[in-house]
């Protein structure tokens, strides 16, 4: 849909309370978002349709979304409708990279609560994320090198068994808002039932954590009781992480060509961390 369309369409949705004024939300990998204002409050309006190469469904986004909502994680839906989701507004600071690490005491309880309370409130159809299978999708999808399949084989293996649970899955620092007296979590795209290790996992990796903030983590979350075929897992998770990333930059350089969106450098970054991952002792 071209931009003037999609905004005259925006304009007319029946939440607003008058006439409202729209500015663009940059920072998105995928989707479209605007800041809307219609006179008396602030919202944040996701534009987006499924993107079935990434296992996104926005009806499953919407359920996540207004479930995290009701877990005290996430702003409220206030309007949903295909390829539209509006939600309040949260005056904050996003985070960038390095605040995933200094801010980890304070992210850890909302992971916790993520995980124990989320999946309790999901209504309707919902995602499952084991992120080994969305690693052999990728890698088939785009025919990328087969040796991710094999080095995906060898870190899955290393896996124990935890409880499932809803993760979020998409630990970037920009879905992390400081308001000044809390943090939010948003975006939940790839919301799902899984393990409590990828989100740790996914949360270190694109925090670029270092060894003992790493270890400061899982002692967090796993109340100092980490033995270490868990650390062992974890690690595998992380390097997991990076390359499900890495290619999921490269399906979306192929099928998604947002503009101003450099994918292929994301691959490469990812790529490198996964690389320095994996030839860790």
């Amino acid at each position: 849909m071209r931009k003037d369309d999609l905004e005259s369409r925006l304009a007319r949705l029946a939440c607003w309370r008058g006439p409202v004024t729209l500015a663009p939300l940059e920072g998105g990998l995928t989707n479209i978002s605007y800041v809307a204002d219609d006179g008396r409050e602030k919202f944040v309006v996701r534009c987006g349709a499924d993107i079935p190469v990434h296992h996104v469904f926005r009806d499953r986004e919407r359920a996540a979304s207004n479930a995290a909502f009701e877990s005290g994680l996430s702003p409220e839906v206030v309007h949903a409708e295909p390829g539209i989701l509006v939600l309040r507004f949260v005056d904050g600071r996003t985070f960038g990279e390095a605040d995933l690490a200094a801010h980890a005491d304070r992210i850890v309880p909302l992971l916790k609560t993520c995980h124990a309370e989320v999946g309790r409130r999901v209504r309707g159809p919902a995602n499952a994320f084991w992120v080994f299978h969305v690693i052999r999708d990728y890698v088939r999808l785009i025919d990328a090198d087969p040796k991710y399949l094999t080095l995906a084989d060898a870190l899955e293996r290393v896996q124990v068994p935890l409880p499932t649970v809803f993760g979020h899955h998409d630990l970037l620092p920009g879905n992390f808002i400081d308001d000044g007296a809390r943090l939010w979590l948003i975006d939940w795209e790839y919301g799902g039932f899984g393990t409590a290790m990828f989100d740790l996992a996914n949360l270190s990796s694109n925090g670029a954590f270092g060894a003992a903030e790493d270890a400061a983590l899982l002692d967090a979350y796993f109340d100092g009781k980490v033995p270490a075929d868990l650390r062992r897992a974890f690690d595998a998770m992380k390097a997991a992480s990076a390359l499900r990333e890495a290619l999921w930059a490269m399906v979306s350089d192929v099928h998604l060509k947002t503009p101003g969106v450099d994918y292929a450098a994301h691959a490469r970054d990812y790529l490198a961390r996964f690389e320095r991952l994996i030839a860790r002792p």
